[in-house]
């Protein structure tokens, strides 16, 4: 943002005050060069005003401030999140869900960061806030549930719109649907899971995971219940009991079925998981998505993997129910990864690709 053209007394005022500060600073040194000395480290830039005049960026390195006629504001470069909490929307079936948000951004023009927008994490966050009840305003449930990732790709690009004349940039934004509150007026009452990851991991749980409306439902009169009419057979005497299979082997396990060669193609990358048992001791599975039809199984892959995953037993049962969302696993340390990182934000689409 340019400023306005000076006039000659206003230039010959400006020229004449900058050399008052430059003597003053010689002339009390070393002791300004205590305060009129800054360092700027490689992630930041220091925005000065000169008698309220802005200059050019400085940094990094060292900054030489005029004493009485400089003042400065620090710029962070890096990569920063935030959480949109969940609030309760209406969809257009008239399904009424509680629907949250993690955003990633960074600035990439200083200058504009701080001249064009006075508080640029609350303007940012309000931004989002709008422009995910737009966007979820105009779809049913269904949708919603089906189309996560290109719901998400479409807040990138609106709020983007907004925020690039800031000086900021969304890098990533990832949708999370925390409980179905209400069901569709069009549909029959009921909660139910919206996944089939959640279908997986209620199936090797025996029912203990609630799902996404929060909380497994109860029987009621439109509830058909399935039961079993094969009697399990009879423990022989002195036989011993079967080892129990791990949660984390029977949930990875059960993706082969889900697994083409579309997704081979879209994803074209191994990963290994490190799972952490509540023994203490640890298991590799891995979920080889580079040929073929892609497979999945228990110890490490015949051929490096791309990336490496270590996580917990009882934060990836979490992962799968939904009740713990991967940006804040992975910002918490609960979730580690060694490898390209960019390969690894691939896995998370292949998980909503299976929803």
């Amino acid at each position: 943002m340019p400023d306005a053209p000076q006039s000659w007394p206003s230039c010959l005022c400006h020229g004449l005050i900058s050399f008052l500060g430059f003597l003053l600073l010689l002339v009390t040194f070393p002791i300004s060069g205590w305060f009129a000395l800054k360092i700027v480290p490689t992630y930041e830039r220091m925005i000065v005003f000169r008698l309220g005049r802005i200059r050019t960026p400085q940094g990094p390195g060292m900054v030489l401030l005029l004493p009485f006629i400089d003042s400065f504001q620090r710029v962070d470069l890096r990569t920063r999140a935030f959480s949109v909490p969940p609030c309760k929307l209406a969809s257009k079936d008239g399904a009424v869900l509680s629907v949250g948000a993690d955003v990633q951004f960074r600035i990439w023009d200083p200058v504009l960061s701080v001249m064009t927008v006075k508080d640029l994490n609350t303007a940012t966050r309000m931004t989002a806030q709008n422009a995910l009840t737009k966007a979820l305003l105009k779809r049913p449930l269904r949708e919603i549930q089906m189309e996560k990732l290109k719901i998400s790709d479409q807040l990138l690009l609106e709020i983007n719109d907004v925020t690039r004349a800031w000086g900021l940039e969304v890098d990533r934004v990832e949708l999370a649907v925390e409980a179905v509150l209400q069901p569709p007026q069009d549909s029959p009452a009921g909660p139910h899971l919206d996944s089939t990851l959640q279908q997986l991991a209620l199936h090797f749980l025996g029912g203990s995971m609630n799902s996404v409306a929060g909380g497994a439902p109860s029987p009621g009169p439109d509830t058909v219940e399935m039961v079993s009419e094969v009697e399990p057979p009879a423990p022989q005497v002195g036989a011993r009991p079967s080892p129990k299979k791990p949660l984390a082997e029977g949930l990875l396990t059960a993706l082969q079925p889900f697994l083409s060669e579309a997704l081979v193609n879209q994803i074209g990358a191994c990963y290994q998981f490190n799972v952490v048992l509540p023994s203490g001791t640890q298991s590799a599975y891995f979920l080889d998505l580079t040929t073929g039809q892609g497979k999945v199984g228990q110890g490490v892959p015949d051929g490096i993997p791309d990336v490496v995953v270590e996580m917990a037993e009882a934060d990836l049962r979490a992962l799968l129910c939904r009740e713990l969302r991967p940006l804040g696993a992975y910002m918490s340390g609960r979730l580690k990864v060694k490898g390209d990182l960019a390969v690894a934000m691939k896995l998370e689409a292949v998980l909503r690709a299976l929803k």
